[in-house]
């Protein structure tokens, strides 16, 4: 069972201050000697869990937002490190697959080892129109774009030179002359509902954030649908000759009961001036259905069903402070692990 966490972040972070902060002042200079309060939250938290036991840190990607940019901020977090991996979502249709081969080759040398890719493959024409992105192509061409930017990455990583020649990418001998620090290739971690983009998962995905069906009303429903998931992806990619593991992103909060851990996460994520109601409820309301809202004991109990289902990833969605990355170590990833 491996754990990991969100780097705090403007777009997946609610509730913290210090991120309210960071957005506020983010036009501004800062004052002489200090740095950005992003980075230090993000700093001091993944710290925390790196000697926690985390397995894995996400750094999320958004460039139209007051977001530190993630390779940069991954590069610093990583250097000072030793345990946590650090995963960097990465958008094909904002960057060249050469330029992100060289990128994730360094980080993993800098990581020693520890650096592995999320595959993103939302789409927001503006963000990528202002940053120099592909908008021509459609929703089924993105997919197709993902698998050859995937095997492009796979092709550099292992010769040197490569050539690679598809629909979207034609690259002839390329050259990278830095390769990733391991002796196996960066895993590559990715998320997708749509028919093509659950072909896109089965044909390149080494991970699978699982979708399940968002308006299940219970946990059942929502392990249920895990389950259906779970087998239609197990034959989809057995059919290529290939597995692809799973992984969950649940939200976590501890209460004496259900309901008061309830309370207790709805105060912390709108409290302050950084309380956001349509982040709330399309990125953390979702993610309380997975039923790891509760006791210390029910929230374990709920991660261990989902391991015996298969899933061997758990990427925890809270509140991000120190504080709360030593209750998780104390209350779910010690005696999960003993």
């Amino acid at each position: 069972m491996q754990f990991g966490l969100y780097a705090p972040l403007p777009h997946v972070t609610v509730g913290s201050p210090e991120i309210h902060s960071s957005v506020v002042g983010a036009l501004a200079p800062l004052a002489p000697g200090t740095a950005d309060p992003a980075y230090e939250l993000a700093r001091d938290v993944l710290l925390a869990a790196d000697e926690a036991g985390f397995d894995i840190a996400l750094f999320a990607e958004r460039h139209l937002g007051a977001d530190l940019e993630a390779w940069v901020l991954a590069s610093a977090i990583a250097a000072q490190t030793r345990h946590l991996k650090a995963m960097v979502a990465v958008h094909p249709g904002l960057w060249h697959p050469m330029m992100v081969a060289k990128m994730a080759a360094s980080l993993d040398r800098i990581a020693r080892g520890r650096m592995v890719i999320n595959l993103v493959t939302g789409w927001n024409v503006e963000e990528a129109r202002m940053f120099g992105g592909d908008i021509e192509l459609g929703s089924e061409d993105r997919y197709a774009r993902a698998e050859e930017f995937v095997d492009v990455l796979r092709g550099v990583w292992s010769e040197t030179p490569h050539s690679f020649k598809g629909r979207i990418f034609d690259i002839a001998a390329a050259e990278l002359r830095l390769k990733p620090a391991g002796p196996t290739l960066p895993e590559i971690f990715t998320a997708s509902r749509s028919p093509r983009g659950l072909d896109m998962v089965a044909r390149c995905g080494d991970w699978w954030f699982l979708d399940y069906d968002k308006d299940a009303t219970s946990i059942e429903q929502v392990m249920d649908s895990l389950r259906g998931s779970i087998a239609a992806m197990d034959e989809k990619a057995a059919r290529l000759g290939r597995k692809v593991r799973y992984a969950l992103n649940p939200f976590v909060a501890f209460g004496e009961t259900r309901e008061d851990a309830r309370r207790n996460a709805m105060a912390l994520l709108t409290l302050g001036p950084d309380a956001d109601e349509r982040k709330i409820q399309s990125r953390i309301a979702p993610a309380m259905k997975t039923g790891c809202v509760g006791s210390p004991a029910e929230v374990r109990a709920q991660l261990q069903a989902y391991a015996d289902m298969g899933i061997e990833f758990f990427l925890l969605k809270f509140v991000p402070t120190v504080a709360a990355v030593e209750q998780i170590r104390d209350e779910l990833i010690l005696p999960l692990r003993n």
